[in-house]
């Protein structure tokens, strides 16, 4: 993903190997890797990275996005240091955060940080 205000290799200092699985996140993980889309009710730009990573894991067998409610997961949200929707994690196959960004990423730079994943 594009660098950008807010981008991180992993979660919060502090947050050390913090690893996401089915309980926090509402679903469950990609066998190869995982999108994770933080979004809120009325965040324009999260619908259009709603149809960006979802093609994505389309595209790339083992990959699965899970979008999560901001507001209906306050709590993971403070503790991932999550400030802005969209952001989006991307996690390997053991829920670990490899990739944080902010903002609307775009096809080419979501596919390019997967590679940190799988």
């Amino acid at each position: 993903m594009r660098a950008g205000e807010g981008e991180r290799r992993s979660g919060p200092p502090g947050q050390g190997d913090r690893r996401l699985g089915a309980a926090e996140l509402g679903a469950g993980l990609g066998e190869r890797a995982t999108l994770v889309q933080f979004s809120s009710a009325f965040c324009q730009p999260c619908r259009a990275t709603r149809r960006t990573l979802a093609e994505v894991a389309e595209m790339v067998d083992g990959v699965a996005h899970v979008e999560v409610d901001a507001e209906e997961r306050l709590a993971l949200v403070r503790e991932l240091g999550i400030v802005t929707t969209p952001t989006v994690l991307v996690l390997d196959a053991g829920g670990r955060v490899v990739r944080r960004a902010a903002g609307q990423p775009r096809k080419v730079d979501v596919i390019a940080a997967l590679g940190a994943a799988v």
